[in-house]
């Protein structure tokens, strides 16, 4: 008894040591993998792409869609889709309508083994197929959830004269921090904001962005200097309401369009006349941005890209030199 008394009162002892030597830094509370080693380089990259209502071949009883009820051509999609994912090689991959993290993990150690995606985060929605997730060869934190939050549909009131919320397409949001190296981590946040051009559509995503503004103040609450990226499909164009207001943000939280003024396209895929796909950084990640580092993915055959989504996939670069 004596010595699992003194063997915890050790551990007590190191633990309070090692909290009280170390800046409050949310990776700090995650252990690495055994054996794990970050890889040997300063510069990583990340790929955002609307896969375009990418499901499994195994019906959920708790999804209603003939579209994931009964797919079409799955293994020839996933076939197509691994070599794109094979050939950009992204340390950090965002996916969106795609159906589950379970089906990343498959496609990773299927079909792209030798890559290293070891690390994945989904928070899926109970009763629909288009989700958002998150394929990683850096080590990932804490995967914050938002399908419980309602948001609010502006402008838009209900029967009884009340400004209307919604919380069925905010599970369409995550968030989590990636490790690229001991001293240098960042949020990630992977979007799929709401689609379509009605005012009403419009007023969804304004709610999903001031939820968006909320979750940077409390990020960037913890630590001032945290690094901030969201990407994905915002189905909200450079010049849009929406989309300059989630840039413009207040003092203490904005976004910079790397993008801004270029004619990159992104959607849709056959006829490329407009961008609704981004990546974008606040001010403390910016500086780590390769000059021109962002782009519509190059060097790949349109053809099987067309096969794959309606949208074209976006990639940025960053180097911490």
């Amino acid at each position: 008894m004596k010595l699992y008394i003194s063997t915890a009162i050790l551990v007590i002892c190191s633990l309070l040591l090692i909290s009280s030597c170390t800046k409050t830094i949310l990776f700090q509370a995650n252990s690495l993998p055994a054996g794990y080693t970050f890889p040997q380089k300063d510069t990583f990259s990340i790929l955002a792409w609307n896969v375009e209502h990418f499901v499994d071949e195994h019906d959920n009883p708790y999804i209603n869609n003939n579209r994931e009820d009964k797919p079409r051509e799955v293994e020839k999609r996933i076939g197509l889709l691994a070599e794109i994912l094979k050939k950009i090689n992204a340390d950090v991959v965002v996916l969106e309508e795609f159906e589950s993290r379970a089906l990343a993990m498959r496609i990773a150690k299927e079909k792209l083994n030798d890559l290293g995606y070891r690390f994945f985060g989904g928070t899926e929605s109970p009763d629909w197929y288009m989700n958002v997730v998150i394929m990683s060869k850096l080590p990932m934190g804490v995967v914050y959830s938002y399908g419980s939050i309602y948001t609010p549909v502006l402008g838009i009131k209900d029967s009884l004269g009340r400004i209307e919320t919604q919380s069925n397409i905010n599970t369409r949001i995550i968030s989590s921090e990636i490790r690229v190296n001991e001293q240098f981590s960042f949020i990630l946040t992977g979007v799929h904001l709401k689609a379509g051009r009605a005012v009403r559509d419009s007023a969804m995503r304004v709610g999903q962005i001031q939820l968006l503004h909320a979750q940077s103040k409390r990020f960037l609450a913890e630590d001032k200097n945290t690094n901030l990226v969201i990407a994905g499909d915002f189905n909200a164009t450079p010049e849009s309401g929406e989309f300059q207001f989630l840039l413009k943000g207040d003092k203490k939280v904005t976004f910079i369009d790397p993008l801004a003024g270029t004619n990159l396209f992104s959607h849709p895929s056959e006829k490329p006349r407009w961008r609704i796909d981004h990546i974008i950084a606040n001010k403390n990640m910016q500086k780590y941005l390769i000059p021109n580092g962002v782009k519509v993915a190059e060097g790949l055959d349109i053809k099987t890209l067309q096969q794959i989504s309606d949208h074209l996939p976006i990639v940025a670069k960053f180097a911490i030199r």
